[in-house]
């Protein structure tokens, strides 16, 4: 049995795979992005508005986790590590073109298997548009929140991460998060919230054509540096 399919399959944990990976098994490497693209993916939406640039900004992401995959020390999960090096690149591309907020400004000054479709219980496909309507304004809202209050609310609320984990990644405190958890709630209208909050969990969703492009496109970069 290929050794990514075995690895697949027995469902081995991150750290067992970089530890792989560091060993030479690049073709593992697949796994780890296939396994976090909707969270990497999601961090970076939580910066940018504009979608266009996530797909480039996911490669790099991914291009600099293995380039720096030995210094994983594993005092965090792996998810978390590369969740933050996901927001600082996104975070570099806006003080690259000079629009950082304060409060992006702050933040950036602080660091040094196939993707799920939207799936509904539903039959009725009445039901199932009111839905996606749902989704659809509620993402339009959240991306109207500054980068700082936006990256909260999609590590939290969408991509359901602990308020450590999101401390972590973002360079906070606890209480910082939970202040701006709170700021990022008032500002996205409790109403429109409420109806819609019980489908967070499907925004932002990284389809599977989306995910295969980023993988392809990371192993191209790795040989092509690995050829150097």
């Amino acid at each position: 049995m290929p050794m990514l399919e075995k690895a697949r399959i027995e469902g081995w944990a991150d750290e067992k795979i970089v530890h792989r990976v560091l060993k030479g098994d690049l073709v593992l490497f697949e796994l780890l992005m296939r396994r976090h693209n909707q969270r990497i993916y999601r961090a970076i939406r939580g910066v940018l508005r504009d979608d266009s640039e996530s797909e480039d900004i996911m490669q790099e992401t991914y291009v600099r986790a293995y380039e720096h995959l030995a210094q994983f020390e594993g005092r965090a999960q792996f998810s978390t590590w590369l969740t933050r090096i996901a927001v600082n690149e996104a975070l570099k591309r806006l003080a690259a073109r000079g629009k950082l907020d304060p409060l992006d400004e702050e933040l950036y000054e602080r660091e040094d298997e196939a993707m799920p479709e939207f799936q509904s219980n539903s039959s009725d496909p009445e039901a199932a548009a009111s839905r996606g309507e749902l989704r659809n304004l509620l993402e339009e809202a959240i991306l109207t929140l500054p980068a700082a209050y936006r990256a909260v609310i999609i590590l939290r609320d969408v991509e359901e991460m602990s308020t450590a984990e999101t401390a972590e990644v973002l360079s906070l405190t606890d209480t910082n998060v939970k202040v701006r958890l709170h700021r990022a709630h008032e500002l996205l209208r409790a109403e429109l919230f409420a109806r819609a909050g019980a489908n967070c969990t499907n925004t932002f969703v990284f389809h599977a054509p989306r995910c295969d492009n980023v993988v392809r496109a990371v192993f191209e970069r790795l040989n092509e540096n690995d050829m150097s």
